[in-house]
């Protein structure tokens, strides 16, 4: 199956991304529950690359076709399943990497290295960690899956959170943006 590419989606409202987003039917990986466990010998590296038995796998539709196959487990192993079996994957940090955010009707839209789009919103939400002097910023997709914001995204959440900050000085709580009328923090990691 070929990879579908997103529109442009300079021009698009909020709704029609919703439905850009709902036309990427994932397979129902929560509902399939393999006994077959096996090792796929994949790896995704810091850097958002996956790779297979030491070589990258440079072909996106391959990449794209196992990020909705992907999920983390409570323990924080991630797995490509399918209704056969479970395969461990190693995964560096972030299984993807948010490269892109804009905001559209009052919510985030975060582009994923992997060419999806995620709304932030209570489900998908923005988190820190690491320290005030290094943060790291995440962004749940999926499954248990994150994708860790890039600097340049990151760059344009704080961007977005200092306009927040100087159109309504009296806003409580410091640093922080908002997405679909929840407040996502960006300080006190």
């Amino acid at each position: 199956m070929p990879m579908e590419l997103l529109p442009d989606l300079t021009d698009l409202t909020l709704e029609q991304i919703r439905a850009v987003i709902a036309r990427r039917r994932l397979p129902p990986v929560e509902r399939w529950h393999p006994a077959e466990v096996l090792d796929s010998q994949m790896e995704i590296r810091a850097d958002g690359s996956w790779w297979h038995q030491g070589g990258p796998i440079t072909r996106p539709a391959m990449v794209q076709t196992f990020a909705g196959l992907l999920m983390r487990d409570d323990a924080g192993q991630h797995w490509l399943v399918t209704p056969q079996d479970r395969q461990t994957i190693a995964v560096q940090d972030a299984a993807f990497i948010a490269v892109d955010v804009f905001a559209r009707d009052g919510a985030l839209v975060f582009r994923l290295n992997t060419d999806e789009l995620v709304i932030a919103d209570a489900d998908h939400r923005l988190t820190l960690r690491g320290t005030d002097d290094a943060p790291a910023a995440y962004l749940h997709v999926r499954h248990g899956v994150e994708a860790r914001l890039n600097r340049s995204t990151w760059a344009q959440v704080v961007d977005m959170a200092l306009d927040r900050l100087e159109t309504n000085p009296g806003t409580d709580g410091g640093l922080a943006v908002e997405s679909l009328g929840i407040t996502f923090p960006l300080s006190g990691a």
